[in-house]
């Protein structure tokens, strides 16, 4: 008996077709390893560590590297504006920050003197904190007064002080 062969496929259309799906394998093996590298440089670059003024002046070398977020109470005075640039002094205990603000927006309204500010950016070599995000909170003017106690009798409400001839009802 002799030897029964079997006819192949031609060579050409095999690694045609191979070849078909290696590139679309590729170019989708491509995409994928893109996308996850800008979705993990994007998370690092959106990360801030929030940091005190004594943090940040512990960190060495270190704090230069990182976007950081550093609070205080702006000092009295210190404020001074130049175009859209603002710079001012933060404090925390007895320690003081210069923080140099240029950011697209203006600071918020409830920037003032005394006021809480929270500031986001990074540490310069020389010194200063360049913000390119402020926050502020309102001055202390509607904190208790020093001395009063902090279970205090809250104030009455509208309600509260409306007499029933004042409402228009009667009795």
């Amino acid at each position: 008996m002799g030897r029964v062969e079997f006819p192949q496929k031609s060579g050409v259309f095999m690694s045609s077709e191979t070849s078909k799906y290696l590139k679309f394998g590729s170019v989708t093996v491509l995409i994928v390893l893109s996308l996850g590298y800008l979705a993990y440089t994007g998370v690092q670059d959106s990360k801030s560590y929030y940091v005190t003024i004594k943090e940040l002046n512990g960190m060495g070398n270190e704090a230069y590297a990182k976007r950081l977020r550093v609070a205080g109470n702006v000092v009295p005075g210190s404020i001074k504006r130049s175009g859209t640039r603002v710079d001012f002094m933060l404090k925390e205990n007895n320690l003081m920050l210069p923080v140099s603000y240029t950011g697209t927006e203006a600071p918020p309204d409830t920037f003032k003197d005394d006021s809480q500010a929270l500031a986001d950016g990074s540490f310069g070599r020389d010194g200063v904190f360049h913000a390119k995000q402020l926050q502020a909170k309102c001055a202390s003017k509607y904190a208790p007064a020093p001395g009063a106690a902090p279970g205090a009798e809250p104030a009455k409400s509208m309600s509260q002080n409306q007499g029933a001839g004042s409402s228009g009802m009667a009795n």
